[in-house]
């Protein structure tokens, strides 16, 4: 495509908007398709009968190896063709696999089709962040991937309130296909509305309102082999050789693990705890922390730009401080002996929570060159995908099950903490998995049997879920020493 001079605006502020919605529409059916395992993950264990750490195996691994192996090569595929193009080819890919675990008939099936959603949305962000930068200058684009980033609570809301509506009206095959044909229609209206934008477009503006020269942006690297390894390396010297941005980028691989983790059990708590249904868990967890969670992630972006402007610390500091206070907060919650003070404690976590999304992705793109941007989202996604989400239900599910033994076994009575401390003391039993297959006494059994199965379930999946939360805090303290060098950093690089 001609490029435009520079003194001629290609963009509207509407249309920029614009497109970051349509942007933001996409990442939340990416969190949507990626997350209503979680929902329809206790319907899909009773059926198949299945164990907590299979469901993360769904939910995680299964999802993350192609995602994450799969993100580079498509990134620096996005560095010299259509982002758009590849935005749009991967917005169907992961539908149509979304829409096929309706009708997968095993477990095996299952987990081929959730490999599918991974390849798909491997095409997603890497491009989207590269678009972002294009169309929104240095200074705006915490808030602008904030914005984008919403769609991490959005897809969480609405994947768990009318995934859950669905799945007990329609069962849990009808709730896929449900939540992944309206991907397809996106990813025409994506196609027909969208520009592909100039490389360095919004830096090149930044540079001319404030004076600077105008730096041309950089030609595609002949590709080859050994020019593919050396700008992978390149980025990722960038991401984990400067201080800032490695804290940055360890703080955001330990939060992640602890909200796949997490978000992946929580359903399977309120049933199993509390014995709600589908469509109540889905307003529970959709509705209410889906809400405050949203308020934070904008909070977050628009809040550490505008605190930037004194010190550029803050975009380290402001996910620094939501984290180390949402942490106690999800626990008190999940210590209750009622869902709906459960609930309305769940209101305040994720006003700090997911400070962290909006200035993470800004620093990193603020940090690397117009023509690594994609690939500095895909590297990092590499690794915060591969661990977090390939780690962190499987890892969750896991403890879940032990501590599921030893509750069974009718140690840690006392409460979560006696439940983990006996645990740790070598506690437990293997008749939970035997007795209570896929968490329930099988049909037949007699009603204490039904009742002990279902109180080790409850109380396991509470004392994983806690233990869970704890990775919060631990992203706090790195995000806390990213702050260390941020301004000179941030300082170094043009706008």
């Amino acid at each position: 495509m001609t490029v435009q001079s520079i003194d001629t605006p290609h963009y509207s502020r509407g249309y920029r908007g614009l497109v970051l919605a349509l942007l933001l529409a996409a990442y939340t059916i990416n969190f949507i398709d990626r997350t209503i395992i979680s929902i329809v993950g206790p319907a899909i264990r009773a059926e198949f009968g299945l164990s907590s750490a299979q469901i993360g195996m769904l939910g995680g691994l299964y999802f993350a190896l192609l995602y994450t192996l799969l993100g580079i090569p498509i990134a620096r595929l996005a560095e010299r063709r259509s982002r758009v193009n590849i935005l749009t080819v991967s917005l169907v890919v992961w539908s149509a696999f979304t829409a096929l675990c309706g009708v997968a008939g095993n477990f095996a099936t299952l987990a081929l089709c959730r490999f599918g959603v991974g390849i798909g949305e491997a095409g997603c962000s890497p491009p989207a962040h590269s678009l972002i930068s294009d169309y929104f200058e240095p200074r705006q684009r915490a808030s602008a991937m904030a914005v984008y980033g919403l769609g991490v609570p959005l897809g969480i809301m609405f994947g768990a309130a009318a995934g859950g509506w669905l799945a007990q009206t329609l069962g849990w095959r009808g709730a896929f296909a449900a939540v992944g044909l309206p991907g397809v229609i996106l990813a025409l209206v994506f196609k027909l509305l969208v520009k592909e934008p100039p490389r360095g477009h919004a830096d090149r503006e930044a540079q001319q309102a404030a004076g600077l020269p105008i730096e041309p942006a950089a030609p595609p690297v002949a590709l080859s082999l050994g020019g593919e390894l050396r700008e992978i390396g390149a980025v990722a010297q960038t991401l984990f050789g400067k201080w800032p941005v490695l804290h940055m980028a360890i703080g955001i691989t330990l939060v992640s693990f602890g909200v796949y983790g997490s978000n992946q059990f929580t359903p399977q708590y309120f049933i199993s705890a509390f014995g709600l249904d589908l469509t109540t868990v889905g307003l529970v967890i959709g509705l209410i922390s889906g809400v405050s969670a949203g308020v934070g992630t904008l909070a977050g972006g628009f809040i550490a730009d505008r605190l930037a402007r004194v010190s550029p610390a803050w975009y380290a500091l402001t996910p620094a401080i939501g984290l180390a206070i949402c942490t106690p907060i999800y626990i008190l919650a999940f210590v209750q002996p009622s869902w709906q003070t459960a609930a309305l404690i769940l209101l305040a976590p994720g006003l700090f929570h997911y400070t962290y999304l909006g200035p993470t992705f800004g620093v990193v793109q603020n940090s690397v060159d117009v023509r690594r941007r994609a690939t500095a989202t895909a590297v990092l996604f590499f690794f915060l995908n591969l661990i977090a989400l390939g780690g962190g239900p499987p890892f969750t599910g896991w403890v879940i099950d032990q501590l599921a033994h030893v509750r069974f076994a009718g140690a840690g009575s006392d409460g979560v903490w006696s439940l983990i401390q006996a645990w740790f003391g070598g506690a437990g039993s293997a008749a939970f998995a035997a007795d209570c297959p896929g968490g329930v006494a099988p049909a037949g059994a007699s009603v204490a049997l039904a009742g002990e199965c279902r109180l080790a379930l409850a109380d396991g999946t509470r004392g994983g879920l806690v233990i869970t939360f704890l990775f919060y805090g631990w992203a706090s303290i790195h995000y806390f020493l990213a702050a260390i060098g941020m301004a000179r950093h941030l300082g170094k690089r043009p706008g």
